[in-house]
């Protein structure tokens, strides 16, 4: 039977490797040791895990997600079968479906699926809220989960998008989410996207300068920057930012004035 490290769970579950401690110290998995007494995980493990994980993220009550675990643990096989493998929420219940055949386990009401192949690197759960899901259900599960699955909080948001095309705050922690994970072409679509769908949004015009910025397309930046605050002359990181530009770009006048506007509205605050 196939057994994974630390780093190979890592890398396939997208999980940091605190995470990956804590749901070993929480019983949900029991790996064996190694040499040097490190970890090896089964692909049983590997499941259990990335599903406790994301049961947790949505906030199913421990107790349940343990009793759960101990039903999914037993009957899941050795290694992907290959009729395939697949693990959904119906209700308050886990189905677990191999080839033709399905059975169940307790869980929350929370849609899992899984597919994929340890052995070559293509393990993975796509996460989902069941049929009828609002689009601001997606939108926060997107925010929830954006402190420990970037991966699963951009689906949630592209869900929240894809439910509502002008959802502009799905655009805008989404074009976040890819600029921070060094996607800067996928966060410029994102952008562009919205500001199709939604118009020209303030706050959303002051991300894509901050995008700009950072790719030093500073005459874009600067666009994005300048439209933003005719839109909303109180932005102040916006004045901010610009006063940096124009320093950058040899125009202290400029620089000068959005300092000093950046300073009084940042002063002004709680008077």
């Amino acid at each position: 039977m196939h057994q994974y490290g630390v780093r190979d769970v890592e890398k396939l579950l997208h999980l940091p490797r605190s995470t990956i401690r804590a749901l070993v110290q929480a019983g949900f998995v029991s790996p064996a040791r190694g040499p040097r007494n490190a970890w090896r995980f089964s692909f049983q493990d590997l499941i259990v895990l990335r599903t406790a994980q994301a049961l947790a993220a949505a906030k199913v009550p421990h107790r349940r997600i343990t009793r759960s675990m101990k039903e999914l643990r037993r009957h899941l096989p050795e290694t992907m079968p290959l009729s395939g493998l697949s693990i959904c929420a119906v209700a308050d219940r886990v189905v677990v479906k191999e080839g033709g055949s399905r059975w169940q386990a307790d869980t929350g009401q929370y849609l899992l699926a899984f597919d994929g192949d340890p052995a070559d690197g293509s393990l993975s759960i796509i996460e989902r809220r069941r049929a009828g899901a609002s689009p601001s259900d997606w939108f926060e599960r997107g925010v929830a989960l954006e402190s420990e699955d970037a991966e699963s909080a951009r689906r949630a948001y592209e869900g929240a998008i894809a439910a509502d095309p002008t959802f502009l705050d799905a655009y805008i922690n989404l074009g976040s989410l890819l600029h921070e994970a060094g996607r800067p072409a996928d966060s410029e679509r994102v952008y562009r996207d919205a500001i199709e769908a939604c118009g020209s949004d303030p706050a959303l015009l002051y991300n894509l300068g901050v995008l700009l910025h950072d790719l030093d397309r500073k005459s874009e930046a600067m666009d994005a920057y300048e439209t933003a605050l005719r839109g909303d002359s109180e932005l102040a990181d916006c004045h901010y930012n610009l006063a940096l530009l124009c320093k950058e770009l040899g125009k202290p006048r400029e620089a000068i004035r959005h300092m000093a506007e950046y300073r009084r509205l940042v002063g002004g605050k709680g008077e």
